[in-house]
């Protein structure tokens, strides 16, 4: 059975940094894709990031391009959100999500998902 786990969400100021990680629970862990989404009250979920976990190759929306970092460590079966110089309207639910194959954009193309974890930036 899949599973995924984030951890490292918490409270920071503006322009501050924060590392998530996504520790996922898969035995070909390299066949899959790995996005980071997120999350406010009453808004749909927004893209953030994601990486291939086997070649590597990585996506940004424009919102986060230039301040975020999605990294792996196909050792560890983990995937990592680096946010640095974060905003205020960063504030969110951020969830990690995998699907067999490429990168998707597309929350609905992604069959797994972890519980989320609250990243909340004060201004």
């Amino acid at each position: 059975q899949v599973r995924l786990v984030e951890s490292g969400g918490g409270l920071v100021q503006a322009g501050g940094s924060l590392k998530l990680s996504c520790a996922v629970s898969i035995r070909t862990f390299s066949s899959y894709a790995t996005g980071w989404f997120r999350q406010t009250p009453g808004k749909e979920r927004e893209f953030v990031a994601a990486i291939n976990m086997g070649a590597g190759g990585v996506y940004y929306s424009d919102t986060v391009k230039g301040r975020f970092t999605i990294s792996r460590d196909n050792a560890k079966n983990t995937v990592y959100l680096q946010m640095n110089s974060l905003k205020p309207e960063d504030t969110a639910i951020y969830y990690c999500a995998t699907r067999f194959g490429r990168f998707s954009v597309k929350e609905t193309e992604y069959a797994y998902w972890g519980q989320g974890t609250q990243v909340t930036v004060s201004s």
